[in-house]
């Protein structure tokens, strides 16, 4: 069970950031214990709420936010109008992104039994109750990151054996651009990422620099003499065009504890890149490691809806287990402008590392844009 938002606001869209929404709305169902449980909301206009209040509440006048009970597997619904909150939100000189987070938080202590209404002492208690909401919002990271793979930029400059273009200043400026780390893989057979590569991106790097490898005894050498801020172990295979699968941590055990063990004790923390199973889930956290990197491919190239949406629930699941196992969540392959935005909404992912979508787009419109349109998809759902 998860939040839904919800959207009936006619035709026009308001500014709502609804991945952020939900986002910040499954959190809040995680700390009133509440996640197997399903929360819908409604995102409406003074018009509708007013018909609303006026039909179930005997209100015939607008309001900010209405709560009604669920029961079994529902915890309830909660009604919102972007039009009140709006200008509740300009009268408080903050975002309306801010103030339907606050009305969320209300409508939810009001599905846990709360009532402002029941009295002074019971007022008290339920102000208590959304500040402590609110504390736990802002001690969470409530978007996921996004790691731009400068890869194909060396493969350009590969097929032509020259010097340009250099991955070293596409990473300068889609930092500038506002990505929040670099990913690079540095393949054995040296395809497009070169040893000069890495070492530059160490000095350079101002955010993170993530270096995906495979878990062999000279790759951790350079690793170790490196320092990136973490590795990330992927299978490889010479013919593959690129990583194809996630790695078989489960078959794998000794080797891959073996190595997650050396690259720790140079102070590295390590990520495994897994297909989303349980049992390779579960592997990831016997072995040692840090954080687990969910293979998006399947969900990327699903050919049906159908398809999509069983490949997006099995991802949720391998998520939501990963971080109850306290393994950090990151996300990746195939991931596109028009794919992202829905796991993006996902709490449990903390940084989605995403490249030939970003520099595929950068081919048109420019490498700052087509990373801070990336990021927007992430961070608001949406691109301004």
């Amino acid at each position: 069970m998860a939040a839904e938002i919800l959207l009936d606001t006619g035709d026009s869209r308001p500014p709502v950031n609804l991945a952020r929404l939900e986002r910040v709305a499954n959190l809040l169902l995680s700390a009133a214990g509440a996640r197997e449980r399903e929360l819908n909301v409604l995102l409406v206009d003074d018009e509708r709420i007013q018909e609303i209040n006026s039909k179930w509440l005997e209100r015939d006048r607008p309001t900010n936010v209405i709560s009604f009970q669920g029961e079994g597997e529902v915890l309830g619904d909660i009604v919102v109008s972007v039009e009140t909150a709006g200008r509740e939100a300009a009268a408080a000189g903050t975002t309306m992104q801010c103030r339907l987070e606050r009305l969320l938080i209300h409508g939810l202590v009001h599905l846990m039994g709360f009532d402002h209404e029941a009295g002074e002492e019971e007022a008290r208690k339920m102000a208590a109750e959304e500040r402590r909401f609110a504390q736990i919002l802002s001690k969470e990271k409530i978007m996921a990151d996004l790691c731009i793979n400068v890869d194909h930029i060396a493969t350009i400059r590969e097929a032509r054996g020259t010097v340009e273009p250099d991955p070293v200043w596409g990473a300068a400026i889609a930092e500038l651009a506002g990505a929040d780390g670099i990913v690079v893989h540095l393949r054995e057979d040296r395809r497009h990422i070169q040893e000069r590569d890495v070492r530059l991106l160490r000095q350079t790097v101002r955010t993170r620099l993530t270096l995906e490898m495979a878990a062999t005894d000279e790759m951790i050498a350079i690793a170790c003499d490196i320092k990136p801020d973490i590795v990330t172990l992927v299978p490889e295979r010479r013919e593959e065009l690129t990583t194809e699968g996630g790695l078989d941590v489960a078959g794998l055990k000794e080797h891959i504890r073996d190595a997650v063990s050396r690259l720790n004790a140079g102070g590295i923390p390590v990520s495994l890149f897994i297909d989303p199973e349980e049992k390779q889930v579960r592997a990831s956290l016997d072995v040692g490691a840090q954080c687990v990197e969910l293979h998006t491919g399947r969900y990327a190239e699903a050919e049906s809806p159908e398809a999509q949406e069983r490949e997006f629930e099995n991802l949720a699941a391998c998520a939501r287990l990963a971080y109850e196992l306290g393994l950090r969540v990151h996300a990746g392959h195939g991931l596109t402008y028009n794919n992202v935005a829905r796991l993006a909404a996902l709490p449990e992912i903390e940084e989605f590392s995403i490249g030939h979508s970003v520099i595929a787009r950068s081919v048109f419109v420019g490498l700052e844009k087509a990373v801070r349109d990336m990021n927007a998809l992430i961070k608001q759902g949406f691109v301004d």
